[in-house]
């Protein structure tokens, strides 16, 4: 038996998508025979899920006057829940068929695949009124085609091409399964959220600032590469650093900066970085170290605030132990691109003073005026919060909405099927490991003794990558590398 467990959501949930379901007529389609016995460990080798299609580009903006409701919310684990019964009925009645055409389908389009597509949209509980047997592609399917699209992060034009197509034939077994890997997060990330908060939704690369109920603003972010995936965490955000120093961490003080340095010393000078004797030593004249032999932890180097550093006006500090934060960068142009996924872990905020201003809202005199004099003045200026807002960066590959709406992004860490809630992410084939109190390796989820054999070949096949990778870039121009490794932060 299924069962909805809040009366009023499930009174909106089959008073729209639910009652689309139950609506539409019963059909087993032979793709889903079985599903029901496949466990997840199956699923996820098979590679259903939704990262096999790329998603759209997304907007950032000011949205507070539209009324929307947040990805995360105190509701939400009783939609997904709600979600996860609807589409358990779904996969029961047999999923929905696979569409397939050789040609983009669009509005005006006649042919067999259009009631292929109608019937698929209709299981997933789709308004496409008329004809379930219509050859033409009318108006009614292109705005369900659309809301599709919207749903699943693709570009909304109602055109079934190549990436709508493949969100499309997603099996319907593949997207229960997804939606039940998210419940348990779910549950973790709304565990005492209050009124006010900031969260950060790695595999959408996008942020919302919320209050009371509704969004706010609505930024695209770039988040953590695959090979260095962000942290997934709660905490508060406690201070803002306006035009900040970059510190250099160790690994691009040894692929970057001291290869560019012993070529060029005066090239620090050109990027604004200065030298010193540890993290709270006094400066030093780079003139006078050898960089040929000079360990890359033995000195700190520091960027000046600047349009160039790697933070470019501000970093968003809040407490946690993966040593990550949320800020501004130069590199300005990754917003545009839909899939983000490019830092070193920690979080890039496109139009990020929209989010300065609303999180200073209230304390002194700080404003937007106030907050472009400063920046602009380059001047160091710390701000601790006086009302600091809770902060989520959160792994939801789904969710859904009281209105009845479900939403599904690629699984870009490959982490559905793995248990994974919170904590720090393991990049692709790699091992976490921990260390028992003599300094054995353990496999951190086993508690077994871990080979090291495995690890050591790990390590040394990547930096034969690192080194491949030098002698494909060695024709850039240094500016450009460096750039980039600082933007990679």
């Amino acid at each position: 038996m299924i069962v909805l467990r809040n009366r009023n959501l499930r009174q909106i949930a089959i008073g729209g998508m639910m009652a689309g379901v139950l609506a539409s007529p019963i059909i087993s389609y032979a793709p889903q025979q079985g599903a029901l016995g496949v466990s997840g460990a199956a699923l996820a080798a098979q590679n259903f899920g939704s990262g096999k299609y790329t998603p759209a580009p997304s907007k950032t903006e000011i949205v507070i006057d539209k009324n929307e409701m947040p990805v995360l919310n105190p509701q939400s684990v009783d939609t997904l829940q709600n979600a996860i019964a609807m589409y358990d009925i779904i996969v029961r009645r047999g999923g929905w068929p696979t569409v397939k055409t050789k040609k983009a389908l669009v509005r005006g389009s006649k042919n067999k695949a259009v009631v292929v597509l109608r019937r698929r949209l209709a299981a997933e509980g789709y308004p496409v009124n008329g004809n379930s047997n219509s050859k033409k592609f009318d108006n009614e399917l292109d705005r369900a085609v659309k809301m599709f699209q919207a749903r699943h992060g693709l570009h909304i034009d109602g055109k079934v091409s190549r990436n709508t197509l493949k969100a499309l034939n997603v099996p319907a077994f593949s997207r229960l399964h997804t939606l039940r890997q998210n419940l348990s997060r779910t549950e973790k990330y709304t565990k005492d959220i209050g009124d006010r908060y900031v969260m950060v939704n790695i595999p959408a690369a996008q942020l919302e600032s919320v209050e009371y109920g509704r969004v706010y603003s609505r930024h695209n972010t770039v988040v953590g590469k695959k090979e260095r995936p962000s942290p997934i965490l709660a905490s508060k955000i406690s201070e803002l650093n306006f035009n900040p120093y970059w510190h250099a961490p160790v690994s691009i003080v040894e692929k970057d900066i001291l290869p560019e340095v012993r070529k060029n010393v005066g090239w620090l000078n050109k990027m604004k970085i200065k030298v010193f004797d540890g993290y709270d030593g006094p400066e030093v004249d780079p003139k006078t170290i050898d960089f040929n032999t000079v360990d890359p932890k033995r000195y700190m180097f520091r960027q000046e605030p600047g349009g160039a550093n790697a933070m470019a006006s501000v970093k968003i500090n809040f407490p946690n132990k993966y040593a990550v934060y949320l800020h501004d960068t130069p590199g300005k142009q990754l917003f545009k691109q839909a899939s983000r996924y490019y830092s070193s872990g920690c979080v890039r905020v496109d139009k990020v003073h929209i989010l300065t201003e609303w999180l200073t809202r209230g304390q002194e005199d700080w404003n937007r005026d106030k907050i472009a004099a400063v920046t602009k003045s380059e001047e160091r200026i710390d701000v601790t919060l006086q009302n600091p807002a809770q902060l989520r960066l959160v792994y939801l590959t789904a969710w859904a909405q009281p209105d009845g709406s479900v939403h599904f992004r690629p699984d870009t860490y490959n982490l559905d099927g793995t248990g994974f809630v919170a904590g720090q992410p393991v990049p692709p084939g790699e091992q976490a490991i921990s260390y028992a109190p003599d300094g054995t390796l353990l496999d951190a989820e086993t508690g077994l003794q871990i080979d090291k054999a495995p690890l050591q070949e790990q390590a040394k096949q990547r930096e034969l990558e690192v080194q491949k990778k030098k002698k494909e870039t060695k024709q850039s121009s240094f500016f450009q590398r460096l750039k980039q490794r600082l933007e990679d932060r």
